[in-house]
């Protein structure tokens, strides 16, 4: 059965919960598929009339009958979200969970049974369709369960597999990654306002660079190191402006950063 057949529910209808919803519904899947369910009865009717979608803060009910439950609650609510509608979910139903650091041992510890696990971590770009997903299946999930979460989350940018051991570091490079790049590009621009460009140009014109750098090194496949080649000529400017990289000691940095925040993800799972 293709995804767009499918019955979906959304348990946490939060900021990622709606951008999986608008991808959801972008891709095709018809609003009547679709069932969602937020913490608080407050606001369940605004957001039911602004999707076109039944929400309600009854999980159980939500549950009921979905092929596909997704569970889109903070990691330190992914225990009572489960436990709420544990046993209104039907042993077929795959479980696609996107709480950060919970394991999936701990997923299905909390199921209670040999359910059909799959376990995201997607990064905040997927707001705006440009996000980076990656997805680690469970020991009773197939692989067809692993390419129905990968179509959810196409829906929101790319997405990639890996073992589940490589999820903390996963945390701390694309999880973690877009508040780097931001770091970057606000330097980058303060450079530019240092120059005498205006603020506005210049973080337009920092964010549009690492984008189209970003883009390049997606679309050719190319090495990193070598596109930086490309770019720097001999005897030219960007050859001293990498020098000084290099004396500041960025990419060590910027390993480290990683580094320590996919150590950090560990000690939080």
């Amino acid at each position: 059965m293709a995804l767009t057949t499918r019955k979906i529910t959304l348990i946490g209808l939060g900021k990622i919960g709606e951008t999986i919803l608008s991808g959801l519904q972008k891709k095709g899947v018809p609003s009547g598929n679709i069932r969602a369910s937020k913490g608080h009865a407050e606001g369940c009717e605004e957001l039911s009339a602004k999707f076109g979608i039944s929400v309600t803060a009854d999980n159980r009910a939500q549950v009921s009958g979905a092929d596909i439950a997704i569970f889109c609650t903070k990691p330190q609510k992914i225990r009572e979200a489960i436990e709420s509608c544990r046993d209104a979910l039907d042993p077929t139903t795959l479980v696609v969970s996107v709480a950060a650091g919970t394991r999936i041992a701990q997923l299905e510890e909390f199921l209670g049974g040999k359910c059909r696990v799959v376990r995201a971590m997607p990064n905040t770009p997927a707001l705006i369709g440009a996000g980076m997903t990656v997805l680690s299946k469970g020991s009773h999930a197939t692989n067809e369960d692993l390419h129905l979460a990968e179509e959810i989350f196409k829906a929101v940018g790319r997405t990639t597999t890996v073992d589940e051991y490589l999820m903390d570091a996963v945390t701390g490079l694309s999880g973690s990654g877009p508040a780097y790049i931001y770091v970057i590009i606000e330097s980058l621009a303060e450079a530019g306002v240092k120059l005498g460009i205006p603020r506005d140009k210049a973080i337009l014109l920092a964010a549009q660079t690492c984008f189209g750098a970003a883009k390049m090194t997606l679309e050719l496949g190319e090495h990193p190191a070598l596109l930086k080649d490309s770019v720097t000529t001999p005897a030219g400017c960007t050859v001293d402006g990498l020098l000084k990289l290099e004396e500041g000691g960025l990419r060590v940095t910027l390993i480290k950063a990683v580094v320590e925040a996919a150590k950090r993800a560990s000690e939080l799972g």
